[in-house]
């Protein structure tokens, strides 16, 4: 057998903005602006919920979780970004490329099931309306957290550690700004097969599952509107659940978009500009469409800062 001396990988080159040289410190004063900006609406989103009584209900709890996952989401990602696009060496250690992959997929998978579970909780709310307090106690949304949290848990500690076992020798340019599972899998030495296997994986715990659920709500949630006598009934019922579904079609179309392709339809170009999307621009919107539009919401932010006021 031929003995080949092979050097082992301990750091990783990110190569995701090097087409946009010139570019690279616009895209840093847009992308900190947006990230400020996201990081300021989910706390005052969160704050509100914390601190007014009259949004202590199921949907603002999950809210609340909900924009904490995207806060930590963001935080894991955008900040080592905006560095790299201010140095020349745009590095990552090894370990530091596995902790940042188990971060990203456990708040991204608990996400998706958490979606799943805010889908469960507008079924409740629509199809069994006089029993939803009792249904939905705090007990039951905790539960929902931390089974989905648990989920998100273990698919990422399986992914993670079956990825970074991998030889990885020689290449360690990642094309894309973060490591994600393609363009870390593409610079291991071998991963016959194996590629298909943790897409796979991802896809059926990850995607296809809480999506089965979101979906199953949902046909339930429509046959019962469609028995509501009145056309203002109705529409009152479909508003309630149409920010849950704005942010189900961009999530699961953003990570179907990446994670449900065959191998020979990468495209590590594609792969970068759809993970910008959602790593700071859905993160963006969805304080926008969940709360600030919403007028509850508004009317308990209003309570909120008037009582602050008052205190100061």
């Amino acid at each position: 057998m031929e003995c080949v001396n092979e050097t082992l990988v301990t750091e990783f080159v990110f190569l995701g903005f090097s087409s946009l040289a010139g570019l690279q410190q616009l895209l840093f004063a847009v992308f900190l602006l947006v990230y400020l900006f996201t990081l300021g609406t989910n706390a005052i989103i969160i704050s509100t919920i914390v601190l007014d009584r009259a949004l202590h209900t199921p949907m603002y709890f999950f809210l609340a979780v909900l924009s904490c996952f995207e806060t930590c989401y963001t935080f894991v990602i955008v900040p080592k970004m905006l560095v790299d696009l201010l140095v020349q060496k745009k590095a990552i250690s090894f370990l530091g490329c596995a902790i940042q992959m188990f971060s990203f997929l456990f708040l991204g998978c608990s996400h998706s099931f958490l979606l799943a579970a805010m889908g469960y909780d507008r079924y409740v709310a629509i199809c069994n309306p006089l029993r939803y307090t009792v249904v939905m106690g705090h007990g039951v949304c905790v539960g929902l957290v931390a089974a989905a949290c648990a989920c998100g848990f273990t698919v990422a500690q399986i992914i993670t550690s079956l990825v970074f076992h991998l030889p990885f020798h020689s290449s360690n340019q990642l094309h894309h700004f973060f490591c994600d599972i393609s363009p870390v899998l593409k610079v291991a030495s071998y991963h016959t097969h194996f590629s298909q296997i943790v897409i796979i994986m991802l896809c059926a715990l990850v995607l296809i599952i809480p999506l089965l659920l979101i979906l199953v709500s949902y046909i339930r949630i429509i046959s019962a509107i469609l028995q509501f006598p009145s056309t203002l009934g109705r529409y009152k019922a479909f508003s309630t659940c149409a920010s849950h579904l704005i942010i189900v079609i961009v999530h699961y179309g953003c990570a179907s978009f990446i994670y449900l392709r065959l191998k020979s339809y990468y495209s590590s170009s594609q792969d970068v500009l759809i993970s910008v999307s959602y790593t700071i621009l859905t993160p963006l919107f969805n304080p926008m469409i969940y709360s600030l539009r919403n007028k509850e919401f508004k009317s308990a932010l209003q309570r909120v800062v008037g009582r602050t006021i008052c205190l100061s």
